[in-house]
């Protein structure tokens, strides 16, 4: 009995919650799924699907935008890269103004952004104009992955937070497989030097176009709100999950008045920014929620960027003959396509993996599939006759890549960021998680090209293994267990570790 009251007292919040608050957000965490729930879920998933697109487009794109401007090497890392870049200032600026602004302002603003650089993408006269477009791409998916991600994690009940999360990452699965299909059906009548990579890059700003009209129809988040002392409006959004409740809801938006909702193992009053990250009790969450998910990015947008041109070159034995020639762009796109069917299972397989076995635990498990699967890329380079002559073991390589990291880390880093911090440093705090992973991304895709051409592809396999390994030790160094607790239980005195 001793033990089930202490751990009670864990559960806790650090400081006292007004009672009209806690039923707030008990009303949030106990709803069943509504809805409300589901649109919810839809339209915040726009960073993620958008995601997955450009960087299955731009990956196949490149090879036939290469004769066209006559990319070196090193510009061809740079297009990339500024995709990934622009991520990194995109999730800092979008964080800190979803905080400050609101969720709904932010999440509407970034997709203004992506139809006009996707629509400057396709319509770039040179390289110079492409890679600036890429890099507004970048800012505007940035913005959207800690924004979206923190808006659905408020809203989302409880016992149901952790999957609808790892679907909302999952989409970016559906987003590859989207852009493989534009692929394929664009492909099939391209010739050299035409504009089928116009086409290919506008595809963007049509997938755009329904999530910025749909978003102009949200609510707010409720926990924004009181953790800004908006309880009113808390309370009208409150309303529309349980309008049994309109009543009680408004005397406790004339109760509370402005009175701020503040759930943080730090005190009220003292300033909420960066520096909470790195506070005494925030800095262990903080290295869990960057180091491996900087790792993570490094193997994945390496890997998952150039699987075409990756494929391409061990097909043809090293010799990288595939730039520039639609037919073999088009073999490579199949074969692209088929190993990200598994990003898929992957992700429809961390629906049930992540609740069931914890964040901390998938995690691991995830990263040790990823080194499992460049170990088998890895194998195939040096088995008799060379990676082309072993195919379908390449194939099942990357297959079991995607597998495990849509299963484990990319899920689980979408999601821990939520969880770790409190309301009114959420989205910068998942932010600066995401802009450290997409360092990680831009320093892959840039150098991922250049030390392919200087030695070779079994290096590039190597390096991706050994992150991996780094990734699965780095969550095991800082783990942090806080399964089944709810956001604001996340921030007891003593939650284990």
């Amino acid at each position: 009995m001793k033990s089930d009251k202490t751990h009670q007292r864990a559960r806790q919040p650090a400081h006292p919650v007004h009672p009209d608050h806690a039923s707030m957000t008990q009303i949030l965490d106990e709803s069943a799924m509504l809805p409300i729930h589901y649109r919810i879920w839809a339209l915040s998933t726009g960073g993620t699907l958008l995601s997955g697109v450009s960087m299955f487009l731009l990956g196949v794109t490149l090879p036939l935008v290469i004769p066209i401007f006559a990319l070196p090497a090193t510009s061809v890392g740079l297009a990339a890269a500024m995709l990934m870049g622009g991520t990194v200032i995109g999730a800092l600026v979008g964080g800190h103004l979803a905080d400050y602004f609101g969720r709904k302002p932010v999440m509407v603003m970034d997709m203004i952004l992506l139809m006009i650089a996707a629509l400057l993408a396709a319509l770039a006269p040179n390289a110079a104009v492409l890679i600036g477009a890429e890099l507004l791409v970048g800012v505007g998916i940035g913005m959207d992955f800690p924004v979206g991600s923190s808006y659905l994690a408020e809203f989302m009940p409880q016992r149901r937070r952790g999957r609808m999360m790892a679907a909302a990452i999952a989409v970016q699965s559906i987003g590859m497989l989207a852009g493989a299909g534009f692929a394929l059906v664009l492909l099939q009548s391209a010739h050299p030097g035409d504009n089928t990579w116009r086409w290919l890059l506008a595809a963007e700003a049509l997938l755009v176009l329904p999530y910025l009209l749909g978003r102009l129809t949200l609510p707010e988040s409720v926990r924004w709100c009181m953790g800004r002392g908006h309880n009113a409006e808390a309370a009208r959004i409150l309303e529309r999950m349980a309008p049994q409740q309109t009543e009680m809801l408004a005397a406790m938006a004339r109760h509370l008045g402005k009175k701020i909702h503040h759930v943080a193992k730090i005190r009220p009053g003292r300033h909420m920014g960066i520096g909470t990250l790195f506070s005494p009790e925030y800095r262990r969450r903080t290295l869990l929620v960057t180091l491996p998910w900087f790792f993570m990015d490094v193997a994945t947008y390496g890997v998952g960027l150039f699987t075409t041109i990756l494929l391409g070159t061990m097909r043809n034995g090293g010799n990288g003959g595939i730039i520039g020639v639609v037919g073999r762009d088009l073999a490579n796109a199949l074969d692209s396509g088929k190993v990200d069917i598994f990003l898929l299972l992957g992700s429809v397989l961390s629906l049930w993996a992540v609740p069931w076995l914890g964040r901390i635990h998938m995690q691991m498990i995830g990263f040790g599939g990823m080194a499992l699967g460049m170990g088998l890329l890895y194998l195939a380079t040096g088995m008799a006759g060379g990676a082309a002559a072993h195919l379908q073991l390449i194939l099942i390589g990357f297959m079991v890549f995607n597998l495990f990291m849509t299963a484990g880390p990319n899920a689980t880093t979408f999601i821990l960021p939520t969880e770790m911090y409190p309301t009114q440093v959420r989205a910068f705090s998942a932010g600066f998680a995401a802009a450290i992973a997409k360092i990680g991304a831009t320093i892959s895709v840039f150098m991922l090209p250049v030390i392919q051409s200087a030695l070779g592809v079994t290096m590039v396999l190597l390096l991706m293994g050994t992150v991996s390994l780094l990734g699965l030790v780095l969550t095991y160094s800082f783990r942090v267990q806080g399964r089944g607790l709810t956001l604001e239980e996340h921030h007891g005195p003593a939650l284990p570790q």
